[in-house]
């Protein structure tokens, strides 16, 4: 690896006038500017993270805080993170990923260490323990989920509350009244996360608006869990004619389940999943669903960190730095595509 040294040797200049080049913090004549550049292009010269860091009180690198859980849908959490490092890298940033379940240690570390110049957090619960640190840091950063209190922060989410109401007033308008939602995993709701919580209290809404009935059974999404959820729905509601699933792992095993007990999809029930398009599509029926905006998410959370990143270098934005934070909460709305697995209701034989 090339070293400053040795450009500064290859320029003939001292190590302390390539660092000035680099970090623009004195005033450097046009032809030595251009002999150190030209060294550092020829010998493929790049600082690391904490040179710069050191030079000018920037890193050019973006903390991802994603925990990774066994209860959550790792492809789904991926698709984000690769939206995030490419829009970054569409901004010259770098990303720095944290998948352990650290909690506020992982805040402190990256606002300690100052090689991270904002943070973008994932897996936001509604009471999060992060959420007071990010408060305090002087960084910028930004929530990929909606905890119970945005004041002072910026969030971008897909609508959750309004995803539940969509699905419950797809299933309504086909006749169906009675219904049931399998959700993600009991540990997802101990956890207060937002997305699952704010989804089954947009399905409780919408119900209780419409005056239907529904049930909501959380699952796994193992084959023997789905068994043992879809077991207790047709027990203690005989009459269900359709199913919301707010789990991926779980797709398979309902479909697979239901066509065992010799129950057809969508004649005798209706099926509509949250979940990813590729998820909807490759299933033995095509579900009616309402897609992740994965991809979305990540790029307009970059997008809102390097406004902050922006603001905060401005004269502006450095007078505001004491000032309280202004709230930004942005919601893309859901979209459900109608496919195979939901039809008209089945008529109650008397």
């Amino acid at each position: 690896m090339v070293t400053l040294a040795e450009v500064a040797r290859h320029a003939g200049v001292s190590a302390s006038t390539v660092s000035y080049v680099l970090s623009g913090k004195r005033t450097i004549s046009a032809p030595t500017r251009e002999r150190v550049e030209r060294s550092i292009q020829q010998l493929g010269y790049h600082p690391n993270a904490g040179a710069r860091a050191l030079a000018s009180s920037r890193s050019d690198i973006i903390a991802l805080m994603m925990p990774l859980r066994t209860d959550m849908y790792v492809p789904v959490m991926m698709e984000i993170a690769m939206a995030v490092a490419t829009t970054a890298r569409e901004h010259g940033r770098d990303v720095l990923l944290l998948t352990d379940q650290e909690g506020p240690e992982a805040v402190r570390r990256v606002i300690g260490s100052g090689l991270a110049d904002a943070m973008i957090l994932m897996d936001v619960e509604l009471e999060d323990a992060r959420l007071p640190l990010v408060h305090e840091s002087p960084r910028p950063s930004v929530l990929i989920g909606l905890p119970a209190d945005t004041d002072g922060l910026t969030c971008v989410d897909l609508d959750f509350v309004a995803t539940g109401r969509l699905c419950v007033d797809h299933l309504a308008a086909l006749g169906h009244q009675e219904l049931a939602v399998i959700g993600e995993a009991a540990a997802v709701y101990e956890r207060h996360t937002g997305f699952a919580e704010r989804t089954i209290n947009g399905v409780r809404e919408r119900v209780a608006e419409l005056g239907l009935r529904m049930l909501h059974r959380p699952c796994e999404g193992s084959f023997e869990s789905m068994a043992g959820a879809l077991a207790r729905i047709f027990d203690e509601r005989p009459g269900t004619t359709g199913i919301i699933v707010q789990n991926e792992s779980a797709v398979g095993p309902l479909l697979s389940l239901l066509r065992q007990q010799g129950r057809a999809v969508p004649e005798d029930i209706s099926v509509v999943a949250i979940c990813p398009d590729q998820v909807a599509t490759q299933t033995s029926v095509a579900l009616t669903s309402v897609a992740i905006p994965a991809h979305e998410m990540g790029r307009r959370a970059v997008e809102l960190v390097m406004a902050k990143l922006g603001a905060a270098g401005t004269g502006a934005g450095r007078a505001r730095a004491a000032a309280p934070r202004e709230t930004v909460v942005r919601l893309l709305s859901p979209r459900l595509t109608g496919r195979a697995s939901t039809g008209q209701a089945p008529r109650l034989v008397r």
